[in-house]
């Protein structure tokens, strides 16, 4: 099936889960990580705010090093109970976080931002997920933990992997709790590319 033609994509993450979600739906791209260390979020300030903040600093960290090109840059946090929920510091920390969310409502929220680095124009939107937990015992957090799954992601599970076992259902895009909302970043892309081909 044809879609998105870029002269030339580059995701601004070393997520490989991002990178599998691009190639999944035929887009062809470049990767090159960015450099900047990412905050603890405050809880002052709204997801969907402090994720586009940090999508654009990427997109545009990255974009220093091209001249042509479009730059995704993206965000992804957990909101739960008022509180911004990042990567786990530790273990000990992914199981604070994974007691918490059990039998409970969570919202993940991604910031995308893209640049358009030969116009220097730039879009930057969020989508938020609604994720509902089943209740979890302490010795299956453990075990999750434990594998390694937790480690990397924010609110300390992944929804593509074995936390699938967590969700009981969710309301909104599967592919944002993933880490990139798909279809409306191919709205924006199309959108925001005036000569782009789908």
């Amino acid at each position: 099936m044809p879609f998105l033609k870029i002269p030339r994509l580059i995701l601004a993450s070393a997520s490989p889960r991002r990178a599998t979600l691009l190639s999944q739906i035929g887009l062809t791209f470049e990767v090159y990580p960015s450099n900047i260390q990412e905050p603890i979020p405050p809880n002052d300030v709204s997801p969907e705010v402090v994720t586009q903040q940090l999508a654009s600093l990427k997109a545009k960290d990255v974009g220093k090093r091209y001249t042509e090109g479009i730059v995704i840059g993206a965000d992804t946090l957990v909101s739960f109970e008022k509180e911004l929920l990042g990567k786990p510091q530790n273990n000990k920390h992914a199981l604070q976080m994974l007691t918490r969310l059990s039998n409970k409502c969570h919202k993940v929220v991604t910031g995308v931002s893209l640049i358009n680095l030969k116009e220097n124009r730039e879009i930057t939107w969020s989508e938020v997920t609604k994720v509902y937990f089943r209740k979890i015992s302490k010795d299956e957090i453990l075990y999750y933990i434990n594998s390694g799954e937790a480690s990397d992601k924010a609110g300390a599970y992944g929804i593509q992997g074995r936390g699938a076992a967590f969700v009981k259902r969710i309301e909104g895009c599967y592919f944002n709790v993933v880490g990139l909302p798909l279809a409306s970043l191919v709205e924006q892309i199309a959108d925001f590319v005036p000569d782009v081909s789908i």
